[in-house]
């Protein structure tokens, strides 16, 4: 009996976009008896993850088809080609590509397809009804990236920065929201260079308030990842006056730093963080912010750290993404005095114990508040701010569900 193939999905919210996506795309082209590896390449640690997930997927399905693709296949095709549980490696362009998929699903694939990832010039907008719940569905408007911080691999996985046309964009909002979904969320490697690539060159503000004016019934907007510094001043009004644009921005800060900072090559100094977290909680009261920190960057000293820490308090910041910097080979910072692994491991860990204590203090401050909560699961829901809310009994799922909060449990609020 032939079996649909199965997926297994590594990295961020783009891959697991891209993954629903390939589901279709796969399934559309009759493709059984296969185990997809989506591929992250983020630290060296996600791509030792994805290797110990193929040597697993092997083990379960002997006689599967195992195909590898994702940034990690993007950069580096040969060392997963040459793992002997691997048949076939796709590449970032080619796994969007309805040909692939019949290729793969009559056998007349290549073992290898994976081509210049800089020479791509657009992307397209993936129609796919949603991934994760029926409440939320994620709409790719933007891929590739055109900074080359020294850490980050990502650029060569995803290639330089490409928009997905805002009325392409708009409707496919249209199209969720006339499903049923509640909330949508903009999603793109770097989301604020959204545009620069189009006619005009519009700005990911605009793009903001065409969607929010144009499908006046969907009810909540999301912006997933940005960065703080090239925020543009539509985006700012859209913050200020859109209630249908969520309080919630999880920014790419990576440092504390300024000298740190500037190794990362990085756009900003930490107070230009700081500034931007002021201005947007003035714009919105109860604004929160989520972030991505690097600890134990090459050259970091204790007094660096420092300031990375006390940058938690000084922007406000209670969602801590914190990673320990891990070595990729082929960046610039891979080349620089690295730090000792122990030390690393131990400002990841104080890092995160002050994301702890941030998400504490936030989920003591939402006790006694309204809130709207959008239902993931019969019992599980998100307020605006993206904090999850327990319920004690069965809600619909989909459905925002109005709130008075009356206390915490953990990382979670309940009512």
């Amino acid at each position: 009996m032939r079996k649909p193939p199965v997926f297994s999905n590594h990295g961020c919210r783009l891959n697991a976009y891209e993954t629903a996506a390939m589901t279709e795309l796969a399934t559309q082209a009759g493709l059984s008896d296969a185990v997809v590896i989506n591929t992250c390449a983020v630290t060296q640690e996600a791509i030792r993850k994805a290797k110990k997930d193929i040597r697993k997927r092997r083990r379960d399905n002997p006689n599967a088809k195992i195909i590898v693709t994702g940034c990690g296949a993007q950069v580096d095709p040969e060392g997963f080609a040459s793992m002997g549980e691997v048949d076939h490696v796709i590449g970032n362009t080619e796994k969007m590509q309805p040909a692939t998929w019949s290729l793969l699903s009559t056998g007349d694939s290549e073992p290898v397809q994976v081509n210049d990832i800089m020479s791509v010039t657009e992307t397209a907008g993936h129609l796919i009804d949603g991934f994760g719940t029926r409440a939320r569905a994620y709409v790719q408007v933007q891929n590739g990236c055109d900074h080359r911080c020294t850490f980050c691999i990502i650029p060569y996985g995803r290639g330089n920065s490409r928009s997905v046309p805002a009325g392409v964009v708009v409707e496919q909002v249209q199209r969720l929201v006339d499903k049923g979904f509640n909330e949508v969320v903009l999603t793109g490697v770097d989301m604020t260079s959204w545009g620069a690539d189009l006619p005009a060159a519009p700005k990911l503000g605009d793009l903001v308030r065409r969607i929010l004016k144009l499908v006046p019934d969907l009810p909540r907007l999301r912006i997933s990842s940005i960065d703080s510094i090239e925020v543009d001043e539509a985006l700012l009004e859209a913050i200020a006056t859109e209630p249908r644009l969520m309080p919630h921005l999880h920014l790419s800060l990576q440092h504390g730093d300024d000298l740190i900072l500037k190794r990362m090559k990085r756009r900003h100094m930490r107070d230009d963080a700081i500034r931007f977290c002021e201005d947007a909680r003035r714009l919105r009261p109860g604004m929160t912010f989520g972030a991505d920190i690097i600890a134990g960057f090459p050259t970091e000293t204790e007094a660096h750290f420092e300031n990375s820490m006390k940058l938690v308090e000084e922007c406000g910041l209670t969602w801590l993404h914190v990673f320990p910097y891990s070595a990729r080979p082929g960046t610039p910072a891979a080349r620089m005095p690295q730090v000792n692994g122990a030390a690393i491991k131990e400002r990841a860990a104080r890092l995160r114990a002050a994301g702890d204590r941030a998400v504490s203090a936030h989920l003591a401050a939402q006790v006694g508040e309204a809130r709207q909560v959008l239902m993931e699961s019969p019992r599980l829901g998100r307020t605006e701010h993206f904090t999850e809310v327990a319920f004690a009994e069965d809600q619909p799922v989909g459905e925002i569900v109005p709130v008075t909060i009356a206390g915490q449990a953990g990382t979670q609020l309940t009512v």
